[in-house]
């Protein structure tokens, strides 16, 4: 599988008691989701030979989020998808970075499950 078993146990503790989890292996990657909803997932970009994350964000702060370090739209088609991003390592790299993401995917998952 095309994804970081190592930024995989990064990511779970930080999931942990924060929603109803679940692991699936899909898009070439890890997805966590979260309360039955896509949250987080876990890739390998081929093309750069780096790890990413792909981050459900929602519409609301979308365009702000893309001026993060290392933030980009996701567009596996070639057509970004709003309200996901894709995040390099040089956004996720810190712990602080990595905390950061994580409650962002979980704070969209509660109003998705409000």
């Amino acid at each position: 599988m095309a994804y970081s078993e190592y930024l995989a146990d990064r990511v779970r503790p930080r999931l942990k008691g924060k929603a109803e989890l679940e692991e699936k292996k899909m898009m070439g990657g890890l997805i966590f989701m979260a309360n039955g909803k896509m949250c987080l997932g876990i890739m390998f970009d081929k093309k750069s030979e780096e790890d990413k994350l792909m981050v459900r964000v929602g519409k609301l702060n979308y365009e702000e989020l893309l001026n993060k370090p290392g933030s980009r739209p996701m567009d596996f088609t070639g057509k970004p998808l709003r309200g996901f991003l894709f995040v390099g390592p040089d956004g996720f790299d810190a712990e602080d970075d990595l905390d950061f993401w994580v409650a962002k995917a979980l704070e969209f998952n509660r109003l998705l499950n409000a």
